[in-house]
């Protein structure tokens, strides 16, 4: 499934969903990825200031990525 990132909670919202569908907890994924069951948690509710090395790193850890192209061109 692909989402249209407009901010930081849509950013929170799909490691979240992505988490709990993986069955897993905040303390069990900051543990996996390397991060702090803080920083995971400010993430997940839309921090709009989280480090965006730690948050490409989580986004990994769980599976998904992240594409850049122009706006409103077609997906691949």
């Amino acid at each position: 499934m692909t989402l249209k990132i407009r901010n930081a909670a849509d950013v929170g919202t799909a490691i979240r969903n992505r988490r709990k569908h993986d069955l897993l907890t905040l303390t069990d994924t900051a543990a996996l990825c390397g991060v702090g069951y803080r920083f995971l948690s400010d993430l997940e509710n839309g921090k709009p200031t989280a480090e965006l090395g730690k948050t490409l790193q989580v986004l990994g850890c769980l599976g998904l990525e992240v594409r850049i192209g122009p706006k409103g061109w077609p997906d691949e």
